[in-house]
């Protein structure tokens, strides 16, 4: 298990709602915000965990890599997302409402593959990983979330910083999965 490539698909899928942390935080308590945003990417990871390892049973590991595919489909696809489209709910809610509906496609399509090849206990702990990196992350935005250069570099860099990092991922599950491997040998 790679802990530097979960580490870094864990910011690379949560970038761009590190912004809605921001305005999340601004309206709710901590402790609100970090309990939702947990239970929706525990959610989400587990899905992709799940649907990995159900794959994983028909196909061929190699095969799998071609699921590298998908971080780079979405590095190059344009979401239109809206964020700001909260319905009234209590901020526990709101919170995993908002995180499921901008973050799904992202979580499913880059931790999938991410998470393919580990056994049940190396997942256990990378979920306790991804859990804490959850709430070091909210801890770190609430201090500095509102400090005007955060906000003016987040503008200007997340969008093309995740681009890249997803594609990074892509081609590192191409070559994790031995997928690259077996088309030379192919050739």
């Amino acid at each position: 298990m790679n802990w530097w490539i979960i580490f870094i698909t864990f910011l690379a899928v949560n970038l761009d709602f590190f912004f809605i942390l921001i305005f999340l935080l601004d309206r709710y308590r901590l402790r609100e915000v970090i309990v939702g945003y947990l239970c929706a990417l525990l959610i989400l990871v587990t899905i992709s965990f799940l649907l990995g390892k159900t794959l994983a049973v028909f196909l061929p590991e190699w095969i799998l890599g071609i699921l590298g595919i998908l971080p780079i489909y979405m590095a190059l696809h344009d979401n239109d997302e809206d964020p700001d489209h909260l319905e009234k709910h209590s901020p526990i809610v709101t919170t995993l409402i908002t995180y499921l509906a901008v973050c799904t496609g992202c979580n499913l399509s880059i931790f999938l593959p991410i998470l393919t090849g580990l056994t049940l206990r190396q997942f256990g702990l990378a979920l306790i990983f991804i859990a804490f990196l959850s709430v070091l992350i909210v801890l770190f935005i609430k201090l500095i979330g509102n400090l005007p250069v955060i906000k003016k570099t987040m503008a200007r860099y997340s969008e093309v910083l995740m681009k890249i990092i997803y594609i990074g991922v892509g081609i590192y599950v191409f070559w994790d999965s031995g997928l690259i491997t077996h088309l030379i040998q192919m050739v």
